[in-house]
């Protein structure tokens, strides 16, 4: 779905550990190490998109991870016109995407990147939370940098939760 600025709707994915660490994949056949992403589908909502595209590249399903935030707005990037394919150019200019962080509540076994016929990555790792700024194509990193620093906030929440949680459960509990 290109829109009329010729923008692609598209998910953009940033998983974290428990330890905040974000899920980093290399391409397939690449050089290149991004985070999970995937258009967004006519009739899908971002959500459905992003647990769609979630389970396609990396195999984890709805279980593996809870939600801690998304976007608030599309975040745009243009992709080089040497980037794009010849029947791409003239009215494709790039992608428009919502973010999403979410939390691993699986384990790193429940990781698959063969769950698909087409396997987007062939290799993955934890990586620092900001680490990605430093290696992502520089046309992307704008957009990056835009999501890791909105949606960073949800991750120190929800840090805190937790932290809270294993010092006194009891006063979790009251507040259920």
């Amino acid at each position: 779905m290109i829109d009329r600025d010729g923008y692609r709707a598209n998910v953009g994915i940033i998983l974290c550990n428990a330890k905040g660490e974000v899920f980093w994949a290399k391409r397939v056949k690449e050089h290149a190490w991004q985070f999970p992403q995937g258009g967004i589908k006519h009739g899908e909502s971002p959500e459905q998109a992003m647990y769609r595209e979630l389970t396609e590249e990396t195999g984890l399903r709805p279980e593996h991870v809870r939600i801690l935030g998304r976007t608030r707005n599309w975040l745009r990037y243009d992709v080089p016109e040497q980037w794009l394919r010849r029947d791409c150019r003239g009215h494709y200019r790039g992608q428009k995407q919502i973010w999403f962080l979410l939390r691993l509540i699986g384990r790193d076994s429940d990781v698959s990147l063969r769950a698909s016929l087409q396997p987007e990555f062939d290799a993955w790792r934890w990586h620092d939370y900001w680490v990605p700024l430093d290696s992502v194509i520089e046309f992307k990193r704008e957009v990056y940098q835009l999501a890791l620093q909105e949606l960073s906030i949800f991750l120190r929440q929800d840090y805190r939760r937790h932290r809270h949680e294993k010092e006194s459960p009891v006063s979790i509990a009251r507040e259920s």
